[in-house]
């Protein structure tokens, strides 16, 4: 397809990604990982931590100056929890910007339009029927996707019925109807089934406590597959961005394109939010940041979100578990005290700002 869009004159909507920000956003991942890795009630050490990761590179010949239980607060709590951060991030990042591309909609995330109370829904529905916590794991990120899409489908086929399926009141309008239809759904179960209240209340506020690098591992093959699917797909976004019209004079199907980025950013949500939670706001901040500092272009904005998302989230995370430290902030909090405000002002600016 993109052939066939170069042989029709279409080179593409802006610069690429530049070598100045592809370093930027490497930096500041790494920076925000050591960070996490290096700071908690026991202090490790970013020079000690970096020996211990070079002990475990071969032939490097580097010996680690750690003991045994820092060995195991490094790799047995905090490596599992940032690494599930970047993970995570990246997720909630990339598929708000992949939504905000599909929709033409700067407001578009996918908890403004259903995916998030649809994930939750299906999740509560696992936990509280779900047979043994490992199989409630293991099933979550499959319901969660079933009922993500079935949110997103409901609140998008709502908005067109009256009309306005691409306007941003609309849309939101339509998601906030979907969402508190299924949120009932999900204080329905919940109050059928007490017993397990507690541990969906606290999966609603987000968090990325951990069961190690089993979590990882569950999370890792949704986040992939959608991560290459929808960075494969930045190019034609950018056509997307003209109109359906224009995009389908340049031969693109803008129905299969459609259907593949939001299924795929959908998947990838579901599955992260459930193992994290309902984190909100990551998918709005992250890519609006980008548009305004490095470029509008989705080469550009696709890229920058996943490196960027996952360094915030793995910074909100470090404020959760430190700033009333020995407690925790549930992770929700800390980034909704950060994207209420820069949603409002995102608000106010789309009548300037294009996606």
């Amino acid at each position: 397809m993109i052939g066939a869009l170069r042989a029709r004159g279409w080179a593409g909507v802006g610069p690429g990604l530049t070598v100045p920000w592809a370093f930027a956003a490497v930096s500041v991942l790494l920076g925000s990982a050591l960070l996490g890795l290096g700071i908690g009630p026991v202090g490790l050490g970013f020079g000690p931590i970096a020996r211990e990761i070079a002990s475990h590179i071969p032939f490097l010949g580097v010996h680690s100056s750690f003991s045994g239980s820092e060995d195991a607060i490094l790799w047995q709590l905090r490596a599992p929890r940032v690494v599930l951060g970047i993970l995570v991030g990246a997720m909630l990042a990339s598929a708000g910007a992949a939504y905000q591309g599909v929709f033409r909609n700067p407001l578009a995330d996918p908890y403004l339009l259903g995916a998030a109370a649809g994930a939750g829904l299906g999740a509560t529905l696992v936990i509280a029927y779900g047979h043994g916590a490992a199989a409630s794991r293991d099933l979550r990120p499959l319901a969660a996707f079933i009922g993500a899409t079935a949110g997103v489908v409901a609140a998008y086929a709502l908005g067109r019925s009256v009309g306005g399926g691409r306007s941003t009141a609309t849309l939101i309008l339509a998601g906030v109807t979907v969402a508190s239809f299924l949120t009932a759904v999900q204080t329905f179960v919940q109050q059928q089934n007490t017993d397990t209240v507690q541990e969906v209340y606290a999966w609603i506020l987000g968090q990325l406590e951990t069961s190690g690098w089993r979590d990882v591992a569950i999370l890792l093959p949704y986040v992939a597959v959608s991560w290459v699917v929808l960075l494969l797909h930045r190019r034609l976004l950018d056509v997307l961005a003209v109109g359906d019209e224009e995009a389908a004079s340049l031969g693109v199907n803008v129905a299969r394109v459609r259907l593949i980025v939001l299924g795929m950013a959908t998947l990838g949500t579901a599955a992260a939010v459930a193992l994290s939670g309902l984190i909100a706001f990551v998918g709005i901040i992250v890519p609006h940041a980008i548009r305004l500092l490095a470029g509008t272009s989705y080469r550009v904005v696709l890229p920058l979100s996943l490196a960027f998302g996952a360094a915030f989230l793995v910074l909100a995370d470090l404020l959760a578990r430190t700033v009333i430290s020995p407690a925790e902030l549930p992770i929700g909090v800390v980034t909704a005290f950060f994207g209420a405000p820069f949603f409002a002002v995102v608000l106010r600016m789309t009548r300037t700002v294009a996606p």
